[in-house]
């Protein structure tokens, strides 16, 4: 079962942040990767990257050995981790941060971890626009070639397109 959920909160320790996540992931026997929600745009952004991640995993092809960093590499739409990080990875201080669990887990356990994690629950910072594809590294002319109502089309390209750099 997959939940993606938008958040806000103030990260003072990217390192404690993601040992925190990951050790919430070896409890409960799940995957979970935090996002910089500045750069994603929508859901679907991120349903296709795990969807790809997967994939990649199911055929040999996986460049990283979890399947959280894979969700990384994908919904970056860059091949190698440092740049993923840099495009993606939930930065320091206060802002909006999407989280992706993917496993069996109930709302419950997912409100504790948000408490843990100390982030508060807003689905609104998922919501993407022209500020959003522009941080992805889309440039206007790209942004141009479509209408508005398939602005996501771009990212989803983005996604796919990792599979054919590696």
């Amino acid at each position: 079962m997959v939940k993606i959920i938008g958040t806000k909160g103030n990260i003072q320790n990217i390192d404690s942040f993601v040992q925190k996540i990951l050790k919430l992931a070896e409890k409960y026997n799940i995957t979970i990767q935090a996002l910089n929600a500045d750069v994603v745009y929508g859901k679907d952004h991120l349903v296709s990257a795990l969807q790809h991640a997967k994939r990649a995993f199911e055929e040999g092809r996986n460049a990283t050995n979890s399947l959280a960093m894979e969700i990384l590499l994908y919904a970056s739409g860059e091949r190698q981790i440092q740049k993923s990080i840099q495009k993606v990875g939930v930065k320091s201080g206060n802002g909006n941060i999407a989280i992706i669990f993917d496993g069996k887990i109930s709302n419950d356990h997912v409100g504790t971890i948000l408490k843990i994690l100390d982030v508060s629950r807003d689905d609104e910072v998922l919501e993407g626009n022209i500020d959003t594809l522009k941080k992805f590294g889309l440039t206007q002319r790209e942004i141009e070639t479509v209408p508005k109502s398939h602005y996501s089309h771009l990212i989803l390209e983005r996604i796919a397109m990792v599979d054919v750099i590696k």
